[in-house]
């Protein structure tokens, strides 16, 4: 008689746990497989074109103390944005500056003397008659009404540069100076590299003998040429003085075709004529910057900086919000498309210099002396009343956190070291009443009304996504 064969289980399977582990790896690695081969939008390769890789600068470790980098989400992927190959973009570059020419249709500016400080005293209806400028021969107020004191020596520097600038400043000495890196091998020999800095940032780069050269004329720290901003600054406040190279960068530096603004705060990773190529160039605009994390909405950015103590006296920004919104400033909404914003992070701006972009800055920067120096509350204010439309790319914000690494800024002691802010330590001034943006009764203030129709819009809009 013969024995029919059984077959068993092999014991491996014979535990429902281990079965399900096993499917349970052979998923998630098939997945993990799929995500990496698959084309995503993250389209950015690193740069293998002949890199730097050598440190630009090296720095005692007593420098730069309590600068910690802010983390920050990272998407899976390199970056979202796609780089040409260095040597080709170097190449282009190189040739729009030899063949680009200065247009007439750039903005004239209002010579010094006509006001009686570095950004002059106008008012409203006076900055946004330069709004609709349609006359090339009028002269726009666009700062140094006093001059801005540096050296003519680096004055000659900035005017030679011809082509792409990266500009930084550091006043108050409240940040690190941080070396780019990522840079491809022929980039500082194309690429303008100006830090600027006040006498008390000086001193403390002379503190820990960065400045071996103090005696000459030209003055470097790494990537970076060091322009000292000496004797009396034009505004009190730090924050008011980085404005100046911050918006007229054009200005500082006339000669430029190209210019990537840095908040002192961030260290750039990315090679900038990468930047430049990809964010302004291929898109086709005059500024790259990218969205807030967070607002779309200019008095959400305004509500948070009261809340966040960002600006102290709160009641300037009630007066600056009731002035926009009586002179025509609307929530953003899909009608305000191709921008998809109106709150950018403004701590890096990648710009092609030409008409609209330079009559944006001026017009910028006078609100900004007008109010306060918080640039992202005018931002979208002036760039839907001005009639010459600014070309924007308002890139995400996974996009400036592959560009840039940010840091926070010194701790600094209330009362304590030659670098202390003279804001430090003020009270917040609380606004003398409240915004009133909604009525109440009869007898409100017209004035605490200016912002209704704002707020209605907004909540019209949101009302019609809910339904």
């Amino acid at each position: 008689m013969r024995m029919k064969k059984t077959f068993t289980t092999p014991l491996l399977f014979q535990s429902k746990l281990v079965c399900f582990s096993l499917v349970y790896l052979f998923t998630t690695l098939f997945l993990a497989l799929h995500s990496s081969l698959s084309s995503t939008k993250c389209m950015f390769r690193s740069s293998p074109f002949d890199p730097i890789q050598t440190p630009l600068f090296s720095y005692p470790t007593t420098y730069g103390e309590h600068k910690y980098a802010i983390p920050t989400v990272r998407s899976s992927c390199n970056s979202p944005v796609f780089f040409s190959d260095y040597w080709v973009v170097l190449k282009e570059i190189q040739d729009f500056m030899q063949n680009s020419f200065s247009s007439s249709s750039l903005p004239k500016y209002m010579s010094a003397g006509k006001g009686n400080s570095f950004g002059g005293n106008f008012s409203i209806q006076e900055r946004m008659s330069y709004y609709n400028r349609v006359d090339d021969e009028v002269e726009v107020p666009c700062g140094f009404m006093k001059e801005f004191p540096v050296s003519n020596h680096d004055r000659i520097a900035m005017e030679s540069c011809n082509g792409v600038v990266v500009v930084s400043a550091v006043f108050g000495d409240h940040d690190k100076i941080r070396q780019p890196k990522g840079l491809g091998s022929k980039t500082l020999e194309t690429v303008c590299f100006f830090m600027f800095v006040d006498e008390h940032t000086y001193k403390g780069l002379n503190s820990h003998n960065l400045l071996t050269n103090t005696a000459e004329q030209e003055q470097n720290l790494g990537a970076w040429r060091i322009v000292r901003v000496f004797g009396e600054l034009p505004y009190t406040n730090p924050a008011m003085n980085g404005v100046i190279p911050k918006h007229l960068v054009h200005r500082l530096f006339p000669n430029s075709k190209f210019s990537i603004w840095l908040d002192a705060k961030l260290q750039l990773m990315v090679d900038p004529l990468l930047l430049i190529h990809s964010l302004v160039i291929t898109e086709n605009v005059d500024m790259a910057i990218s969205k807030h994390p967070y607002f779309i909405h200019t008095l959400e950015e305004a509500m948070a900086t009261a809340r966040w103590k960002k600006w102290w006296d709160i009641d300037s920004l009630k007066n600056q919000m009731e002035t926009y919104c009586e002179n025509g400033m609307k929530p953003w909404s899909h009608k305000k498309q191709p921008y998809p914003s109106d709150v950018p992070d403004t701590a890096l701006i990648l710009r092609k210099h030409g008409a609209a972009n330079n009559l944006y800055s001026c017009l910028l920067f006078n609100e900004l002396g007008a109010f306060n120096p918080r640039d992202q509350l005018a931002f979208a204010f002036v760039r839907d009343q001005m009639s010459l439309k600014l070309k924007m790319n308002m890139f995400e914000v996974e996009v400036f956190e592959q560009i840039a690494i940010e840091y926070r800024h010194t701790i600094k002691r209330v009362g304590g070291g030659s670098g202390q802010s003279k804001n430090v330590g003020l009270k917040t001034k609380m606004a003398t009443s409240s915004l009133n943006l909604l009525p109440q009764n009869e007898t409100n203030n017209r004035n605490g009304r200016k912002c209704e129709k704002y707020l209605l819009e907004i909540w019209g809009d949101f009302s019609h996504e809910l339904n």
